[in-house]
């Protein structure tokens, strides 16, 4: 990275989350977007073609995990040697297996996970958490030390299977609720303050994209025994 400029960072998938990362980047560093809805004049940051991923510091990753492979296999040829790549998928093991596999060797690859979103977000990012799962080389510090100072997140370290095994618990199961719930409105008009605050936090995770559920649901190792545990309980 250069001493004199601020690091470049190419943002892959503009969609809300995408946005979002971009909003609070861009006054600290040199932000450019890639995506095939992002276009000049829908935003005010460079829009690049994928082709043009070599020319970055730090390559982001904000592509739904369906179209997480594909966009591995796009980038792999552009890549070069010191990059950081970072992903951002709800999920950990497989994300990092995949950038193992497909990626060029001489590049640092980063696991991240932001434990937060454009509604958890809304009032701004400091305090809140951020999980890093360094895969590939020491670049990781420099940016943990930039999301700690900088943008005033708490850097929560962890390996791809603890993340996930942890985040069946704290995510799939919460969408999970989200979504049982939300089946069983309208809700009663006699309820007590704590169902209110229930469906308050499972609301926060309501408007997440259908792909973001699956993820978290589905695309998690630990959520098969933790749903047959949970239904062990229900049954207690």
């Amino acid at each position: 990275m250069s001493r004199h400029l601020p690091p470049s960072v190419l943002i892959i998938g503009f969609g809300a989350f995408g946005r979002l990362m971009a909003t609070h980047l861009a006054p600290h560093l040199t932000v450019a977007v890639c995506d095939p809805a992002a276009h000049h004049g829908s935003t005010d940051l460079p829009v690049v073609q994928i082709s043009g991923a070599g020319a970055f510091d730090i390559v982001v990753l904000a592509v739904p995990v369906p179209a997480f492979v594909g966009c591995l296999r796009q980038i792999a040829p552009h890549l070069r040697p010191g990059q950081i790549v970072i992903d951002t998928c709800s999920i950990k093991q497989e994300p990092a297996q995949l950038m193992q596999e497909l990626l060029p060797p001489q590049v640092q690859l980063l696991g991240c996970h932001p434990l937060f979103g454009p509604q958890s977000a809304r009032t701004g990012l400091a305090g809140q958490r951020v999980v890093l799962c360094p895969l590939r080389g020491t670049g990781w510090r420099r940016i943990a030390a930039f999301l700690r100072h900088r943008l005033r997140l708490q850097i929560v370290l962890s390996s791809p299977e603890e993340h996930d095994r942890h985040a069946a618990l704290t995510q799939g199961l919460t969408h999970l609720l989200a979504h049982a719930m939300r089946e069983l409105a309208p809700h009663p008009k006699i309820r007590t303050r704590s169902f209110d605050l229930i469906m308050e936090g499972l609301g926060m995770v309501g408007q997440d994209a259908p792909e973001v559920f699956d993820a978290v649901t589905r695309g998690n190792p630990h959520m098969p025994a933790l749903r047959q545990r949970l239904a062990q309980l229900l049954g207690d």
